[in-house]
C-alpha cells in the first residue's frame, strides 16, 4: 500500500480496460488520480468505484487529439491537486484491415490517438511537471510495437513509433539535456483480454469461421504462457514506473506479454 502515496495522475483511456485498471490501482496505492476517457457514461462511474476502496479520483472527459483538451486537462489537474506528478498515456485504439483496405482517413484516424495523443499528453505534463520539481511519464505501447502483425499495419506503425518517441522524450528530460528530472518510459502489453482484443478475436471467429473458444485458443497459444494476461498485469507495470522504485528507469520498454516477444 501507498507506493504512490501523495502523488498526482493523469491517466487517459481510463473509463473501462486497462486505463480503469491502472486508474484504479494507483489510487488504491495513494495516488489522488484525474482519470479522462472520451467515454463520459462510463468515465463517471470510475470515481465512485475508487471512493468506494478509500482512493480519491476526479473524471474529465477528453479527446487526447485536441489539443485544447490537453491544456484544459492540465489546468484542471493543477488547479484541483496543485501539481502533476505522473501521466499515463493509456487511450488507444485498434483497427482489423489489411493495407490494401485500409484508407487513408482510417490510418489518420488511428495515429491521431496512439501516437499524436502521447505527443499531446508528453508535451503539456512535461510543461507541468517541470514546475515542480519532476516526475513520471508511462507511455502504453504493445508487442505490436516492438514486432511486425498482419492486419493491424496502422496500430503497429502508431505503436511503434510512440516507443521511439518515448526514448527521445526520456533524453530530453535527462540530466544530460534540460535536467527536468522527469522519467519516460513505455509499456508493451501482449494479449490482455479487455474490449478490444475480443473485438480483434471476433473479427477472425468471422473471417475464419472458428468458435469463440476456437479463437482464444490461438492467441493463448501464441504466449509460453499458454492465457491471456488481465488488466491487472498491466496496472502494476505501471505502478512501478510510476512509483519511486523506478527512480534508475527511465527511455525503457517493459514488456508484458507473457512471453510472446521472447521467441
Amino acid at each position: 500500500m501507498d507506493r504512490v502515496k501523495g502523488k498526482v495522475a493523469i491517466v487517459t483511456g481510463a473509463a473501462r480496460g486497462l486505463g480503469k485498471a491502472q486508474a484504479v490501482l494507483l489510487a488504491k496505492e495513494g495516488a489522488k488520480v484525474v482519470a479522462t476517457d472520451i467515454n463520459e457514461t462510463l468515465g463517471k462511474r470510475l470515481p465512485e468505484e475508487v471512493k468506494r476502496d478509500g482512493g480519491e479520483a476526479i473524471f474529465i472527459k477528453h479527446d487526447v487529439t485536441n489539443e485544447q483538451g490537453w491544456r484544459e486537462v492540465i489546468e484542471k489537474t493543477l488547479s484541483e491537486y496543485g501539481k502533476l506528478d505522473i501521466l499515463v498515456n493509456n487511450a488507444g485504439v485498434l483497427l482489423h484491415h489489411t493495407i490494401e483496405d485500409l484508407s487513408l482517413e482510417d490510418w489518420r484516424s488511428v495515429l491521431n490517438v496512439n501516437l499524436e495523443g502521447v505527443f499531446l499528453g508528453t508535451k503539456y505534463a512535461i510543461g507541468a511537471m517541470k514546475k515542480s520539481g519532476g516526475g513520471s511519464i508511462v507511455n502504453i505501447s504493445s508487442i505490436a510495437g516492438l514486432v511486425g502483425m498482419p492486419d493491424t499495419s496502422s496500430y503497429v506503425a502508431s505503436k511503434g513509433a510512440v516507443r521511439l518517441f518515448t526514448k527521445s522524450a526520456a533524453l530530453e528530460c535527462s540530466k544530460l539535456k534540460l535536467d527536468y528530472n522527469i522519467r519516460v518510459n513505455s509499456i508493451h502489453p501482449g494479449f490482455i483480454y479487455t474490449e478490444m482484443v475480443d473485438g480483434v478475436i471476433k473479427t477472425d471467429v468471422k473471417k475464419f469461421g472458428l468458435t469463440m473458444e476456437e479463437a482464444k485458443k490461438l492467441y493463448e497459444d501464441m504466449t509460453m504462457m499458454g492465457h491471456f494476461g488481465e488488466p491487472e498485469d498491466i496496472a502494476y507495470g505501471v505502478l512501478y514506473l510510476a512509483s519511486d522504485e523506478s527512480k534508475y528507469v527511465t527511455g525503457a520498454e517493459l514488456v508484458i506479454d507473457g512471453g510472446y516477444t521472447a521467441k
